[in-house]
């Protein structure tokens, strides 16, 4: 967990639990190897504290939550690095490193640990964005609060990782995630091939696109991001590019970046430069007088990040 990072569509990381048991992205039978936090664990477990003994091997971390909930309250100030996020509470990135709704969780470690703590007092003061591949998990869980009569948290995002048109599934267990309130995103990352999200995204808030980095990377067609911007602005739906990757095409040709990651966005073709947060999100901070009102188009303008604001974008 780290109270600052790295990562471009969120302040912080916070993990209440390490190592995963699996998905499409790390499965050692298949030989499917390239999840980064897999990666991580191979190099830092049982050298780093805070690491899982192996990756296949998920532990509890209780209290990371609240130790997160305890730093300090981002509301209304500028991100120099971030200017997309200014004027945002904090923002908290739950599970990068893990996935939570892995089945040998138990639902009350979560209750306690993720829930209590987002609607704690100081939990209250951030967002937090809950990324998982197995939303079907997220949904049952959101199912056990709602007999409970707890609502799920409206600072608490809901959000689900594909990789591929086959993995678009899991966005029907999404939905079935907290209420009419619930902001919910989907990480597209690290994208394998073209994928049509048309018939889900008039139902979602975000979209995260980004390609792969590190070694023996899978390209990342820029076409394919052309494509998902244009499929968020004709939905209405807001659309943020992370990264381009370590292996980048365009019209099948290459292309080479000063970052490996391609994360510095100055360097991209100016048709890419976009990074927007979800539209409600905006609209609820100005209902708590944090924003100025502003119209609909004024609030267009503030999710799209102007050109301008970007040095060196090349044509």
């Amino acid at each position: 967990m780290s109270a600052a990072t790295k990562i471009q569509w969120c302040d912080s990381t916070c993990n209440p639990t390490m190592g995963c048991e699996g998905c499409e992205l790390w499965n050692a039978k298949a030989g499917a190897k390239s999840c980064y936090a897999g990666v991580l664990h191979g190099r830092f477990a049982g050298t780093m504290k805070g690491y899982s003994p192996t990756f296949g091997e998920l532990t509890y971390w209780p209290g990371r939550m609240a130790t997160a909930a305890g730093w300090r309250d981002l509301t209304g100030t500028a991100r120099r690095d971030k200017p997309w996020l200014d004027g945002m509470p904090r923002l908290i990135f739950v599970s990068d490193m893990s996935d939570a709704l892995s089945t040998a969780v138990p639902f009350e470690f979560l209750e306690k640990e993720v829930f209590r703590t987002v609607t704690s007092l100081t939990g209250q003061r951030h967002n937090w964005l809950w990324l998982t591949k197995r939303p079907e998990r997220m949904a049952q869980f959101s199912a056990i609060l709602a007999a409970k009569k707890l609502d799920w948290p409206e600072n608490l995002w809901a959000g689900t990782s594909v990789t591929t048109q086959g993995t678009t599934n899991r966005i029907k267990h999404l939905l079935r995630v907290g209420n009419e309130r619930t902001i919910r995103f989907l990480s597209v990352e690290p994208q394998r091939e073209r994928i049509d999200l048309t018939s889900w995204l008039a139902s979602l808030d975000w979209v995260i696109q980004g390609g792969e980095s590190g070694s023996n990377p899978h390209p990342f067609h820029l076409e394919w991001a052309l494509d998902l911007i244009g499929q968020c602005k004709n939905a209405g739906c807001a659309y943020f590019l992370k990264q381009l990757g370590s292996s980048v095409l365009r019209a099948g040709a290459p292309i080479e970046f000063a970052d490996s990651h391609a994360g510095d966005w100055s360097q991209w073709p100016k048709d890419l430069c976009v990074r927007e947060m979800p539209t409600r999100m905006w609209k609820r901070l100005q209902s708590l007088h944090v924003l100025p009102v502003a119209n609909k188009a004024e609030i267009k303008k503030k999710i799209r990040l102007p050109l301008e604001m970007a040095s060196g974008v090349v044509d």
